[in-house]
């Protein structure tokens, strides 16, 4: 203002030297001088104006909820147990497959038939040997009983009986030899039929039509009873947080809307090496896994239990210069202060504040990432009242 001033009363100085050369008034020069120095004193009043909002928002104050304790954890989604189905026969052609990956089976049910007609006749000429030397036992029988009759009337001697009696035994044996037989013709017979061992899904077939098997080879692989399980690998250092029986909620390939809700059934008793991870075995029930398949890796929570959180919306933290951010409201013009906060858990459309942000604060809601720091806003909606509980578990994201 000093120098404005200044500029002022050095031009009206020039004037006045330059109207004594030019015979101009004296009062005239005065006049025009007063008048330019009040303008130039009247520029900066002007520029002086009103604060005005940068943007409507609405805010909301944090809840104070009692949220599940959860552990995010990734592992593979495997069968509960699998069952390998094959022959012990070799050399026999293949004839027909009534099943295809995928299909759900019962205990018993054929799912290979193999070419049996040499089986079929072994077994058949067995089942023949069988029935001759029970005839030639029972003659032997009759034989020995008639022997001993006529030795106690005297009529035979006892060499001659005891030759009787050591054919009926030798007959005997014989019908033995050939029942064995006969039971192993009757084994190789039912092995040419490939059944289920246990109800299940197929989940591999290497059988097919016109091959030769090979003793022990692998003809299908069954899913028992359909069940899936989750391998989720836990740090060595919170295994201890897990028990046998807890509840866990498994995500599907689509997200928390295909999630399966399981039980920890055991724990690893030892600690990966390598990756110093546990293994945690969660059942999934077999009619709600639908979305999950056995070779898939799922992300998942096991919950801990539950504990008081301290929330905002989630559309309220922002991400600046590596760390969360609120913007808080106050005073009068309203005016937001960037803060920093800790974060924690995740429930819905909430996170949790752990350190940072004052219970009775106001936050900005809707419209937070249109704002910097110290802008004045104004305030479109009321605050919004607490909740005392959490609704029903859903997909969060939880920090042990």
């Amino acid at each position: 203002m000093n120098f404005v001033l200044f500029g002022a009363h050095a031009m009206c100085a020039r004037r006045r030297i330059i109207a004594g050369f030019v015979g101009l008034s004296a009062v005239c020069l005065l006049a025009a001088c007063s008048s330019g120095e009040v303008a130039d004193a009247q520029t900066p009043a002007a520029a002086t104006t009103a604060a005005r909002p940068a943007l409507t928002v609405t805010v909301a104050v944090p809840q104070q909820e009692d949220w599940p304790q959860q552990l995010a954890l990734d592992g593979n989604v495997t069968a509960w147990q699998e069952a390998v189905i094959g022959t012990e026969l070799g050399q026999f052609r293949i004839t027909a497959v009534h099943v295809q990956v995928g299909d759900r089976v019962r205990q018993g049910q054929l799912l290979a038939s193999l070419d049996d007609v040499a089986v079929r006749a072994d077994y058949e000429d067995a089942q023949a040997m069988v029935h001759e030397l029970d005839a030639y036992a029972d003659e032997a029988k009759a034989n020995a009983q008639r022997a001993q009759t006529l030795r106690e009337q005297g009529f035979y001697s006892p060499q001659t009986s005891t030759q009787f009696v050591t054919g009926e035994r030798a007959s005997l044996a014989r019908v033995s030899g050939a029942r064995a037989r006969l039971e192993a013709a009757e084994w190789r017979l039912a092995r040419t039929q490939i059944r289920a061992t246990d109800d299940g899904v197929i989940s591999a077939r290497n059988a097919t039509v016109g091959s030769l098997t090979q003793p022990g080879q692998e003809l299908f692989r069954l899913i028992r009873g359909g069940r899936i399980e989750w391998q989720a690998e836990v740090p060595a250092q919170l295994l201890h947080r897990v028990q046998v029986g807890q509840a866990a909620e498994v995500e599907g390939p689509e997200g928390a809307g295909q999630s399966v809700r399981g039980k920890v059934r055991s724990i690893a008793p030892s600690v990966d090496p390598r990756t110093r991870n546990g293994i945690v075995y969660v059942d999934l029930p077999a009619n709600q896994a639908a979305s999950l398949r056995a070779g898939m890796y799922a992300h998942g929570q096991i919950e801990l239990g539950r504990a008081p959180a301290l929330s905002v919306p989630a559309a309220s933290v922002l991400l600046r210069e590596g760390h969360a951010h609120v913007f808080v409201v106050g005073g009068e013009p309203a005016r937001v202060s960037l803060t920093r906060v800790k974060t924690g858990r995740r429930l819905k459309d909430r996170v949790e504040i752990l350190e940072g942000l004052p219970a009775e604060a106001r936050v900005v809601d809707s419209g937070a990432g249109f704002l910097a720091d110290g802008d004045v806003v104004a305030v479109a909606a009321a605050t919004a009242a607490p909740r005392k509980s959490s609704g029903p578990d859903t997909d969060r994201d939880a920090q042990p």
